[in-house]
């Protein structure tokens, strides 16, 4: 039987037949190259549940013509056991964290059907026993959606980054994405992958509940490829009108 690897799958998703892109701020650990409006505000949280509990939180503001800048406080890590925040700004056995960066993302339209999006996090690790140390995470996506409204949406490409922030491992790869509306606006099936064996490389899917339409919850399971443990992870992203 053949068998198909999570790159193979994403790019032949990516060659589909689409339409313009519109989705929210990542899908779980892969963005989505959706721009925010301009002057706009869109928020998100995210906690990933394993041995620990690690809290990501993105703020993006949209400043026009397929721009948008933002903060984002990642690598936030509360051990359940210790009852206790970790922090690491010495080893790449394990990412920095936590971890405060700015992000900026620029859409490229090339026709009806596909986009680039070119985007990138950087910043410095929040300690107080040493001086900060500069992470980031770069990134370029090409996008793409099929269907009514835009119910089917795709995003592939490759990433570079430092072991700051990636941990040991791989620092550079391929990202995917996808967003399919199954019920649009209702239900949603969510699915991203990230390569590599460094700590950021994982397999992620599950579902998008909007509890309004500017109030999409999403629940998933998450894999690692660097160990194949598992875990669980919930997102709550607040979109603009």
């Amino acid at each position: 039987m053949l068998k198909l690897q999570p790159y193979t799958i994403c790019w032949l998703l990516i060659l589909t037949p689409a339409a313009k892109v519109s989705a929210q701020l990542t899908v779980f650990n892969v963005s989505s190259s959706t721009i925010t409006d301009k002057r706009k505000i869109s928020v998100q949280q995210q906690f990933e549940v394993q041995d620990e509990i690690e809290s990501s939180t993105t703020l993006t503001y949209g400043l026009g013509k397929k721009w948008e800048v933002g903060l984002n406080l990642i690598n936030l890590d509360y051990n359940i056991k210790e009852r206790s925040i970790e922090t690491n700004d010495s080893t790449t056995v394990t990412p920095f964290a936590p971890l405060l960066l700015a992000n900026a993302q620029k859409v490229f339209e090339l026709n009806n059907v596909l986009s680039i999006g070119l985007g990138a996090v950087a910043g410095t690790n929040l300690t107080s026993s040493h001086t900060g140390k500069f992470v980031f995470y770069s990134y370029a996506n090409l996008l793409a959606s099929a269907g009514d409204q835009d119910r089917y949406q795709f995003a592939a490409g490759p990433y570079l980054s430092n072991h700051r922030y990636l941990s040991d491992g791989p620092y550079y790869g391929f990202q995917c994405a996808m967003d399919a509306g199954i019920f649009y606006k209702k239900l949603h099936l969510l699915a991203d992958w990230i390569s590599g064996t460094n700590q950021k490389g994982k397999l992620s899917i599950g579902i998008e509940v909007f509890l309004t339409q500017r109030l999409p919850l999403s629940l998933g399971w998450q894999r690692s490829n660097q160990d194949g443990s598992q875990g669980a992870v919930i997102q709550l992203t607040f979109l603009p009108q």
